[in-house]
């Protein structure tokens, strides 16, 4: 088995997925995970394609939001979309990662990303709150490379 399919249980990988349910539940907004083994490329230049490739910049209010985890690297990028990037503290997206960041250093992959992922959804919720005509726009499910 690679690194990437070593990374999560597969009991891990659907609290994950539930962890995006919970944090959608309230907000127009979208969040994806993806997870690869690494990149050749620079990973924030990464995240960008993958972002792309995941049609995330499609979504009606450019509310999503993608984290990006290069397992091989231990480099992982949160990105967000123009639309959220404009209504957001200047310094969210860092706080967000040194959330992450604290539980990957103790080794503890899926709460880092669990606490990402709530913690994008409540900004979320706070300027995209849901509204009753929302619709899931992009899939839960963790994407690999």
């Amino acid at each position: 088995m690679s690194k990437v399919e070593e990374f999560l249980t597969p009991a891990e990988e659907q609290e994950i997925i539930s962890a995006i349910r919970i944090a959608e539940k309230n907000t127009s907004g979208e969040i994806r995970i993806h997870i690869e083994a690494s990149s050749e490329k620079e990973h924030y230049e990464r995240a960008l394609e993958v972002f792309h490739l995941l049609k995330m910049d499609n979504t009606k209010d450019a509310n999503a939001v993608l984290i990006y985890v290069a397992v091989n690297d231990k480099k992982f990028v949160v990105y967000g979309d123009k639309g959220i990037n404009k209504v957001v503290d200047k310094d969210f997206w860092n706080s967000t990662k040194e959330v992450m960041q604290n539980h990957f250093k103790n080794g503890n992959f899926k709460q880092g990303i669990v606490d990402g992922i709530l913690k994008a959804g409540e900004e979320l919720q706070e300027h995209f709150p849901w509204q009753i005509d929302d619709v899931d726009e992009l899939s839960n499910e963790i994407s690999k490379g």
